[in-house]
């Protein structure tokens, strides 16, 4: 898969604070948001776009997803940081964002939650959250 690289949550955090066009993609599923939580960017005067990458609770891939990208990105030219809970599935959406044609298309590495420690709980040791960035839940 190609892309332009890997960003961590911070790297992202900073990006986003500095570049008017820079966006982020919150690829996760609605009961994600809705029970997980996002990355609340109101401090900086954005939203992050949320768009699924898979359908909850099948988990079947958003075979829609470029046709939604394309309706609310019209600049292909924008940096575009995509983020998931742990990194995977906002992977393959910005290597399909690059395929369709978006120039700057980062993973953010990590994701929301990041990996497990080492009693298996995630949002502890890694990503958005353990590294304290904005969130708020709904």
């Amino acid at each position: 898969m190609s892309y332009a690289g890997d960003r961590n949550p911070s790297e992202t955090w900073e990006q986003l604070q500095g570049n008017p066009k820079a966006t982020l993609i919150d690829v996760r599923s609605e009961a994600e948001w809705a029970f997980v939580g996002i990355p609340d960017l109101t401090s900086i005067a954005k939203e992050p776009l949320l768009l699924a990458w898979q359908h909850f609770p099948g988990m079947q891939v958003n075979q829609q997803f470029v046709q939604n990208l394309q309706a609310k990105v019209a600049d292909k030219e924008a940096p575009l940081y995509f983020l998931c809970r742990s990194g995977g599935r906002s992977q393959s959406a910005a290597a399909m964002a690059t395929a369709a044609g978006y120039r700057e298309c980062y993973n953010v590495a990590e994701g929301f939650e990041g990996g497990h420690d080492q009693a298996g709980h995630r949002g502890r040791i890694n990503g958005w959250k353990a590294r304290d960035l904005p969130w708020r839940q709904g």
